[in-house]
């Protein structure tokens, strides 16, 4: 437990402040060979549960699981009455992400990931029970009459039990297989015992466990399953009803591992649970006290009393290491820009202050890209693209105001729903968007948007590659395009084709007119870049990079690069290639950062990278920048 008392809070929230309102300065540190670190980019953690309750005193108390670059990390309490906050560190290793949390009728908080069951007493003040289980997180969690606490799990439907009374916990393991990651969102248990949960989202299920025997058996017949969620709810009179298909409204009452179909459901009386997902913010207290708002950048929580709605802020602090980055490019005005995820926010570096600035984003900037006026921004979820002004004032965006800065032009799902390239076309005009699709689909299409226009033209995975996604683009010199596709599929899904392919696009049809499985057993196509002899340069699964001459439609070289500079960088929208002003082509590589050599194709490192680089990129004023986790570095190209 790390404990911090009033003076330490309140220099927590000056500093907080300064960086949600204006510049701070980043302090630049020079490492040395040519590297320098600029920094945490976004220096805010997000909560992943919230809930309000009173600890053995009778304090109000707030409980919030903090998720920085690691995963969650730790649990944060923060004491209404006395004003303090208390962290608490994970009894088992930081890492992955709480997406269920409960707080049972015994006021135990319980989560379930980075394959724990934990068990968190607000009493004591402590956790006081964990437990490693099979892979790997809770998506939905409940408690039985009994006060049995029970979860159910992503990516194979897993299953635990936690008795809070006789402190007995189980593992039922994987109880129902598929060849696609399911999500396990809805878990109830009848009052006699049996427990049911619903899964998605490539095809739904429920399925019904008998915890005597550990037997689960699946109630919808193969050709009952739609794509979407099997969704189950228990109601106060002991049966569970459930959703074969989500939002069908036809229901099934079950009971004791049976199944009635009963069209409509009537009046629905929930049995009340504190649960949810990752969103979950339980809000009031028992005194009918609640949480208005918990502001994580701002470093305040702010409660409202139950009579005459009197407000009262509190400050606190709490150790972050900073929001994972998913991706930077330069900006027209000469900064670097990108955003991060957990949680969502945008930040922007100015090399010639060495300072930075970062506030709420609009969506998990996946891919960024620079404009010779503008910079773009394709977001998680939603598949949204943003246009920002860097040289003008920041204006909270919004989906329908004109004059929002950034501004949002269109939004893809479920098409596009994970953005993996963003491509700027050199015609200066057409912005090319691509990803998977949305959840629990197969195969991703593409938006080309004309900004003369102001309109979209959104083309699915049967127009493009069925059932592929894009994962990387670029263009020939003529303005068509080079596609690498990913067989992955939208969250959820299904993968469907076998081999990633290269295709060409005619950008004045949009049509494919070539495409291949060029290279076998190739999964994706993480980047592709064009050189100076309108060859193109690209990489399959990190590991391998080839060439290839468009006109003849031929790889003409190709080798394997992993054993000797470790994978390239990866994240959602990878930027694994940087391009120089003179046609310079750079790859960043975890290990360190490479060049390759126009017409040899010799790849050459240049310098060690004195951390691992997770992903990319971008060419400022004679430096590449990149990231590791939650900072931004940078590296000096020798003249």
């Amino acid at each position: 437990m790390r404990s911090r008392g009033i003076i330490t809070i309140t220099l927590g929230l000056a500093a907080a402040c300064a960086l949600a309102v204006g510049a701070v300065r980043a302090d630049t540190e020079d490492l040395g060979n040519g590297f320098r670190h600029h920094g945490v980019a976004t220096p805010v953690s997000g909560h992943r549960g919230l809930v309000a309750t009173v600890d053995g005193e009778g304090h109000k108390v707030v409980l919030a699981w903090l998720n920085d670059h690691r995963g969650a990390y730790e649990l944060l309490l923060v004491d209404i009455d006395t004003g303090k906050s208390d962290e608490f560190p994970l009894p088992f290793p930081a890492g992955d992400h709480p997406f269920a949390s409960i707080l049972s009728s015994g006021n135990k908080l319980y989560t379930h990931f980075n394959s724990h069951f934990v068990e968190f007493d607000p009493a004591r003040r402590a956790f006081t029970f964990h437990a490693r289980t099979a892979p790997q997180m809770a998506m939905s969690m409940t408690e039985a009459d009994d006060g049995t606490i029970w979860s159910a799990t992503y990516p194979q439907s897993g299953v635990v039990s936690f008795r809070p009374d006789t402190r007995e916990f189980k593992d039922y393991g994987h109880l129902y297989a598929q060849d696609w990651p399911q999500y396990p969102r809805s878990i109830a248990v009848d009052d006699s015992g049996w427990v049911y949960f619903g899964i998605g989202s490539a095809m739904s299920q429920v399925v019904a466990l008998d915890p005597r025997s550990g037997k689960a058996t699946p109630l919808v017949s193969e050709d009952q399953r739609a794509h979407g969620f099997g969704q189950v709810e228990r109601d106060l009179d002991g049966r569970v009803y459930a959703e074969f298909a989500g939002g069908s409204r036809e229901f099934h009452r079950l009971y004791r591992g049976a199944a009635v179909a009963i069209g409509a459901r009537g009046t629905a009386r929930p049995k009340p649970l504190i649960a949810g997902d990752q969103g979950l913010f339980h809000s009031t207290f028992p005194d009918g006290c609640r949480v208005v708002s918990l502001d994580l950048a701002e470093r305040r929580l702010v409660v409202e009393g139950p009579a005459n709605g009197e407000r009262k802020a509190i400050p606190f602090d709490y150790a972050s290491e900073g929001a994972h980055i998913m991706g930077l490019a330069a900006a027209p005005d000469g900064t670097i820009c990108g955003g991060t995820s957990f949680p969502m926010r945008c930040f922007r570096y100015d090399p010639r202050a060495d300072a930075w600035h970062h506030r709420d984003g609009h969506s998990q900037w996946n891919t960024v890209a620079r404009g010779a006026d503008r910079f773009f921004v394709g977001g998680y979820g939603g598949g949204v693209l943003l246009e920002w002004d860097v040289r003008k004032p920041w204006v909270d965006t919004e989906p329908d105001k004109a004059d929002s800065n950034p501004r949002r032009l269109t939004q893809s799902a479920p098409t596009i729903n994970r953005p993996h390239d963003l491509l700027v076309h050199p015609d200066g005009k057409t912005l090319v968007l691509a990803g998977t699709p949305g959840y629990g689909f197969t195969g991703g299409g593409l938006l080309f948007w004309d900004r003369e226009s102001g309109k979209g033209d959104l083309r699915t995975h049967d127009q493009i590659l069925p059932e592929h996604s894009t994962m990387s683009l670029a263009a020939l010199a003529g303005g068509d395009l080079v596609g690498g596709s990913t067989i992955s599929p939208g969250t959820g899904g299904q993968t469907k084709a076998a081999v990633a392919e290269l295709y060409l696009l005619d950008m004045a049809t949009k049509t494919v007119r070539w495409h291949e499985a060029m290279i076998p057993e190739a999964r994706e196509y993480t980047d592709l870049c064009v050189d100076p002899n309108q060859l193109v340069y690209g990489f399959t699964d990190r590991g391998r990079f080839f060439v290839l001459d468009p006109a003849e439609r031929k790889i003409v070289h190709q080798r394997e690069t992993r054993s000797e500079f470790g994978p390239t960088a990866s994240q959602q929208g990878p930027r694994v290639f940087v391009t120089g002003p003179r046609g310079e082509i750079f790859i960043l590589f975890t290990r360190g950062i490479a060049r390759v050599e126009p017409g040899t194709f010799q790849i050459s490192l240049l310098a060690q990278s004195p951390v691992s680089i997770n992903a990319g990129g971008d060419w400022l004023d004679g430096r590449v920048y990149f990231i590791h986790g939650s900072h931004v570095y940078s590296y000096e190209i020798p003249r």
